[in-house]
């Protein structure tokens, strides 16, 4: 049951995401142009506290004009791996430093059209080293506590899939 990619080629790009026209072979030997994206991969952490806190951002994001509750995250740089990727996110939007990172959970959360992989870290301190240099990312950095998380999964407070995953194994993993 394996698809096999005949030719691909460029549609349009940008330094991080790139739409694709690809020639497909289907298993039953039928070929079909098929669409897809090719994204950098993204990290994300998962930052706690010994008070069993979580720390949060509070964000718009403008292409579903809605606002939610995010760990933060980004794309991952060139030369950089994922927990590096992870800690410099981390840094830049929150104003905290996170302590050693340790992989929780990996995803590819549109295998069928996306070849992103998101992965989420987590650790269980920080330390404040000064105001978020991306001053663009959120309104509010708060330490949520973890306890409060299921409730604000139900009232849709939580909808970004990276943070779902995310503090949803957190909550499964002592």
């Amino acid at each position: 049951m394996r698809w096999r990619i005949h030719g691909e080629e460029e549609a349009w790009s940008s330094p991080w995401l790139s739409v694709r026209r690809l020639d497909v072979e289907q298993p039953d030997g039928g070929r079909v142009d098929y669409h897809a994206i090719r994204l950098s991969d993204v990290a994300a952490a998962v930052v706690t506290d010994a008070a069993a806190c979580v720390l949060l951002m509070w964000r718009h994001r403008f292409l579903t004009d809605t606002w939610g509750w995010e760990l933060p995250m980004g794309i991952v740089e060139p030369g950089e791996s994922p927990a590096e990727a992870a800690a410099r996110e981390v840094e830049e939007e929150t104003g905290w430093r996170p302590g050693p990172l340790t992989g929780l959970i990996r995803s590819q959360p549109g295998a069928g059209i996306i070849d992103s992989t998101h992965h989420v870290f987590r650790t269980t301190s920080a330390s404040y080293v000064g105001p978020p240099v991306e001053r663009n990312e959120s309104d509010r950095i708060e330490w949520i506590p973890l306890a409060d998380v299921p409730g604000m999964i139900t009232r849709h407070e939580i909808v970004s899939g990276i943070t779902l995953l995310g503090l949803q194994q957190t909550l499964l993993t002592p």
